[in-house]
């Protein structure tokens, strides 16, 4: 019979806690930390949700945890005999951690949003989660007042739930637009939102009639700065229009001049005749950048 594909044995296996062997310290501060009090807490509630990751047992039967390793120490504080534990086929000489793929904030909502409609209560799903319910009710309507092409520039990204809160103020036009500024910049936070909304115009916004007041900034520096994000957004787009080709002719330039430059005599006489030219080109050349 053949190997199966699968890095770990597809079904969880119950080991008792006895048997599972941390691979690191516990880190000084664990046990009072937040995370550790919302593992504790989820724990309490709905019981182990995600199973803990273990290597294959040596011979003597004990099983080196790889993942999870502050659910174990919790699920020891709660007097835990057996755990639900995802045993690897495979030696992993890596981090697990390292392997893991983190939820995005948008697929955090889906979650919380399917657990609400199959019937659990945002009040059982703070309590879970040991935060303030009004934390849930945010995560929950994240994107009420979104439009689709926004949320879907969103989908991989991780933000904080009141960022909603400031995008629903525009326009959907005008919220895809901040959007695409925010993840291109690789700044996605509620303050940079709201100086985009600060210098949105009147016609972009829900309620055009609503006077939109920041602090310590008048009437005219305003105007200026519904003008100066304007010509930012134009430069932007060109930018993005002409991006591609601009690589591409970069790393074009950048195969030639090395060729060039691999030229003795060609190097010999630029060394000789042009040397802040000869400095330029092999700044070109030593472009890492280009490579990625």
């Amino acid at each position: 019979m053949s190997k199966p594909l699968l890095g770990f044995i597809p079904e969880p296996l119950q080991l008792p806690l006895a048997v599972i062997l941390p691979s690191r310290k516990t880190p000084e501060g664990l046990i009072s930390s937040r995370k550790y009090k919302q593992i504790l807490s989820s724990i309490k509630a709905v019981g182990v949700i995600e199973p803990l990751s273990v290597g294959k047992p040596d011979r003597s039967g004990q099983y080196i945890l790889l993942d999870g390793h502050a659910r174990l120490v919790a699920l020891k504080e709660l007097e835990f005999q057996q755990v639900p534990c995802l045993v690897a086929l495979d030696d992993e000489s890596y981090t697990y951690n390292n392997r893991l793929n983190r939820l995005s904030s948008i697929q955090e909502h889906v979650m919380i949003r399917r657990a609400v409609e199959r019937g659990v209560t945002p009040e059982r799903l703070a309590n879970a989660l040991d935060v303030d319910i009004s934390h849930v009710i945010k995560k929950l309507n994240l994107l009420d007042g979104i439009c689709p092409e926004a949320a879907d520039l969103l989908r991989d990204q991780t933000f904080s739930a009141s960022l909603g809160t400031v995008l629903r103020k525009m326009k959907p036009t005008r919220q895809v637009e901040c959007v695409e500024l925010m993840v291109s910049a690789n700044n996605i936070t509620v303050a940079y939102a709201q100086a985009l909304l600060a210098a949105t115009t009147g016609n972009m916004l829900v309620s055009e009639s609503k006077p939109r007041k920041v602090a310590g900034v008048g009437a005219e520096q305003m105007a200026k700065m519904e003008q100066e994000m304007g010509n930012l957004q134009e430069q932007f787009k060109l930018a993005e229009q002409n991006y591609g080709q601009d690589v591409l002719n970069l790393v074009l330039a950048k195969g030639y001049l090395a060729k060039l430059m691999a030229n003795e005599a060609v190097l010999r006489h630029l060394t000789k005749k042009h040397p802040d030219m000869l400095s330029e080109f092999d700044s070109i050349v030593r472009l890492v950048m280009l490579e990625k």
